[in-house]
């Protein structure tokens, strides 16, 4: 058998920057942060433990990473058997008033609340572009869909919620 080649990995460096992205790509997928901190937490036990098993030719780290969330993530839901709550998802937000905050807080439900009507995949697609914040490309290598065919979905998604959104609140602004 071949030796594999690994790649030693700066464990800070991906705390740095990788956390917020799994934290809030579990934000969207569970809705509460509570939740989310401990299924992130469980995610980088998963990827240190497994960290021999990241191959340099295998791709990106990040996708590598999003890939065990990805996997806890069904994990947790196959498990609790759990209904996603819409509550609490924007704590994470920036505002300069505790009356902004409310309303982003109910915006971002009510964009839960349209976006848990969509399909599995299309929900998926939305926490790995907006919670991840992560590129077409990288969202590409973890679902194994082509990068143009994300972006297609992903423009199709966001006209759905902005269409839907406008439907139930008479044209307000939309922050997807």
């Amino acid at each position: 058998m071949g030796h594999r080649k690994t790649e030693k990995i700066d464990w800070q460096d991906v705390y740095d920057h990788s956390l917020p992205k799994i934290f809030h790509y579990f934000c969207y997928k569970v809705g509460d942060t509570a939740l989310a901190e401990e299924l992130t937490a469980i995610t980088f036990e998963k990827s240190w433990k497994s960290r021999t098993n990241f191959r340099k030719d295998a791709g990106q780290f990040q996708a590598w990473m999003m890939g065990i969330a990805r996997n806890v993530a069904a994990d947790h839901f196959r498990k609790e058997r759990y209904e996603v709550p819409l509550e609490d998802m924007a704590e994470w937000g920036l505002s300069t008033t505790l009356e902004e905050d409310a309303q982003r807080d109910l915006d971002f439900q009510n964009i839960l609340e349209i976006l848990s009507r969509f399909p599995q995949r299309e929900q998926e697609l939305i926490a790995l572009k907006y919670g991840a914040e992560l590129t077409n490309r990288e969202i590409a290598r973890i679902s194994g869909l082509s990068e143009s065919n994300v972006g297609t979905i992903l423009y199709r998604v966001v006209l759905k919620i902005r269409k839907e959104w406008e439907e139930d609140h008479a044209g307000g602004p939309v922050f997807i």
